[in-house]
């Protein structure tokens, strides 16, 4: 890796040297991956299975 793309990639970058995404986001196929630094509030993408939906699974 690059000096440079090191200095932009410096806040996924785990001890290894290793891009690393938080927990949600490794998996999600979306291109919104955000750091495993970061805490996540709220992604748009994400709903989990505990959440309450927002519209009757009936009108789906």
């Amino acid at each position: 890796m690059s000096k440079k793309l090191k200095k932009e990639l410096a806040f996924f970058l785990n001890d290894r040297g290793r891009r690393s995404y938080n927990g949600l986001c490794r998996k999600c196929q979306h291109e919104c991956k955000q750091s495993f630094r970061a805490v996540i509030i709220d992604c748009p993408h994400y709903l989990s299975k505990r959440a309450k939906r927002r519209t009757p699974i009936n009108e789906l």
